[in-house]
């Protein structure tokens, strides 16, 4: 497995592989890895010959540098998970290597209406920044496909609308979420989880599997009630969110017909700030 902190050594490294006709997937990440992310490269064996993975904390996406600072960053563990899993090679620059003007340079595109919902309306400005580095990540490696986890929803419906943006012929993939055997889904945050908020944590993962199990007893209205109520009385959980939506434009499901849904919630759990997914339809 090789390693690259710039975008120069990367290109040399794809370059013959890209002429003798390899495909090449990317796969994004910001370390602190965890299985879920190790299934995204096993999926990306199954669509392309190289997997290149990405490992950089991006500044630009981060609305509380309070979060930017605790974001874990175990990079010897990482580089171990990601050897293991057959990735061929590791893209990991420094901030001045993807923002050489500095991490203030000017980006904002057209994202659409979802921009701004769930999400977008707690972190404003979170997802001009997410879709800034996954834009300079893709013009690194051009990729044929890149791989992103379900569970952040959003950002996949998110960097979509930037592919189409820049017109950008790049294949996404969506890999299902990957959860701990109590239902919790895997992410870099579980780790700041104390003992009593890794139990309550639960509840995202429950509310959202009792909508999937009831959808045909309920309305969309009684649906949202009933999973609202799991986190009556919790203590040290906040609720931010729990919508059922349409999954393509993520505005409140207006009909159990449309031809997709998806039920999302955000919730603070202790000090961590947890979401979780579930695709109903």
């Amino acid at each position: 497995m090789e390693i690259f902190k710039t975008k120069s050594a990367l290109e040399a490294f794809l370059k013959p592989l890209k002429a003798s006709g390899k495909k090449i997937a990317l796969v994004p990440t910001m370390g602190a890895l965890h299985n879920g992310h190790i299934s995204l490269i096993e999926l990306a064996k199954t669509y392309a010959d190289i997997i290149v993975c990405s490992i950089f904390v991006n500044p630009t996406q981060f609305t509380d540098p309070k979060d930017l600072e605790k974001y874990p960053r175990p990079i010897e563990h990482d580089l171990a998970m990601l050897n293991e899993a057959g990735c061929s090679g590791v893209f990991m620059p420094d901030i001045a290597e993807m923002y050489p003007q500095g991490a203030d340079e000017n980006w904002h595109i057209d994202l659409g209406k979802a921009e701004f919902l769930l999400e977008g309306e707690f972190r404003k400005g979170h997802y001009q920044g997410v879709t800034q580095i996954v834009k300079k990540l893709f013009d690194a490696v051009e990729p044929d496909v890149a791989m992103f986890g379900q569970k952040d929803f959003q950002q996949v419906l998110m960097i979509k609308n930037m592919l189409a943006y820049f017109q950008l012929p790049i294949k996404i993939i969506t890999c299902p979420i990957i959860r701990e055997d109590d239902g919790l889904a895997m992410s870099s945050r579980n780790i700041h989880l104390s003992p009593v908020d890794r139990e309550n944590s639960l509840v995202l993962s429950k509310s959202l599997q009792y909508v999937t199990d009831h959808f045909n007893e309920f309305s969309l209205d009684e649906l949202e009630e009933k999973a609202k109520r799991f986190y009556h009385g919790i203590e040290g959980v906040e609720l931010d969110y729990f919508t059922i939506a349409n999954g393509d434009t993520l505005e409140k499901a207006k009909s159990k017909n449309e031809n997709s849904l998806v039920a999302l919630v955000a919730a603070k759990v202790g000090s961590t700030r947890l979401i979780d997914n579930m695709i109903i339809k």
